[in-house]
């Protein structure tokens, strides 16, 4: 049994890689003592039960830095005006794991690349350091950020890097000259599901309500399908941070104003199942989307799913060209024509299930500790 240290930058945005954090606490503390160095409002135990995540939350050690919960407060109080700050959150918490770092055997971030003094596992989900090297990218205060944080481009001797998808090595590969490992996030097909004869022609749209999730362009989406005449309505069934509650009171005004469009906020597994499995579209409108947790789950629950053309979310959707979109009013037509066509999917629903993200990521953590 070795001492394994996970570092996740913050719990507090109820996403997929919120999800991966806690699947590799889950899948490592079989066999490995455990600890969780976070900057979180979260308890890992709420997200475990939200997410269906079999975590004996009693087992693993949650350090916390002196101040620690009251600065996860107010990042996410000041979200609506700073934005998430993700890179400054992972900062902070890479130098109080550093602190700490001596009395662990391995390091394994579920928050994306860093420079850590032991050895390591790195799970990436889209590179956040050294942003420069990447065309278009985002970020003002990032080379101060990778200065602090970020691994040199030859900084890799000691580290397994993942990723989440064969995008996200790429991207990851022209900034580090380093292909990482693709493991992609774990997905079990959903059940109970109803048969296609029998399910609703309705849309859900699953995830966190938040802008980068463009989550009122699927209202729009909606509004273009019913002026062709076809009757659906729209599920808006997701998480809702404080960092980004503005956002949310605009997706539940424009709720307020379509008879067709519900927002259900911070469900349960149980009720978003039940949503994934009784109805028939599932939509994603994130351009770049780094792998796709939603949308794999649409095609985990039996659902006819899409997604931008671009990003992660092709492999997820096998690149077809009638489930990607590359605009609302394309997204408008491949949906419309889907309702016309009245198939049902093709896709396998087990292609990202659990048990093979467990066996990959105890692999990779193994490999590394010997």
């Amino acid at each position: 049994m070795a001492r394994v240290a996970v570092v996740h930058n913050t719990l507090d945005f109820h996403g997929g890689a919120d999800v991966v954090c806690l699947s590799v606490c889950e899948a490592l503390q079989r066999d490995h003592d455990v600890s969780l160095f976070t900057l979180s409002e979260t308890p890992p135990s709420v997200l475990a039960e939200r997410f269906d995540i079999d975590l004996d939350a009693r087992r693993i050690d949650v350090p916390s830095p002196r101040g620690g919960t009251a600065v996860a407060r107010a990042l996410s109080t000041i979200g609506p005006v700073v934005g998430p700050q993700l890179p400054l959150r992972s900062v902070l918490v890479s130098r109080f794991f550093e602190r700490e770092a001596d009395a662990f055997d391995l390091a394994v971030s579920t928050a994306n690349e860093f420079d850590l003094s032991i050895p390591s596992v790195q799970y990436v989900h889209y590179p956040q350091f050294r942003l420069n090297r990447i065309p278009d990218a985002s970020g003002a205060l990032n080379p101060l950020w990778s200065r602090v944080a970020g691994p040199a481009r030859n900084g890799f001797d000691d580290v397994t890097p993942l990723a989440n998808s064969s995008w996200t090595a790429d991207v990851f590969e022209r900034v580090y000259g380093v292909e990482p490992a693709v493991v992609h996030p774990p997905i079990d097909p959903i059940e109970p599901r109803a048969d296609w004869r029998e399910r609703e022609g309705g849309v859900v749209v699953a995830g966190r309500i938040a802008p980068d999730k463009r989550v009122l362009d699927a209202v729009e989406v909606v509004d273009g399908v019913r002026r062709r005449g076809h009757d659906v309505h729209l599920h808006v069934v997701g998480t809702a941070p404080r960092s980004y509650r503005r956002y949310v009171e605009r997706v539940e005004s424009a709720a307020d104003e379509r008879p067709y469009v519900t927002v259900e906020r911070d469900v349960s597994r149980t009720r978003l199942d039940e949503l994934l499995g009784t109805h028939r579209y599932g939509l994603n409108l994130k351009p770049r989307e780094h792998f796709g947790m939603s949308v794999a789950e649409y095609v985990a629950s039996g659902m006819i799913a899409f997604a931008p053309d671009s990003g992660g979310q092709r492999e997820v959707l096998d690149e077809r060209e009638d489930r990607l979109f590359g605009s609302v009013d394309e997204a408008i037509e491949i949906l419309s024509a889907a309702i016309e066509r009245d198939r049902p999917p093709e896709q396998s629903s087990a292609r990202f299930g659990r048990a093979r993200f467990r066996e990959e990521i105890c692999e990779h953590v193994d490999r590394a500790l010997h």
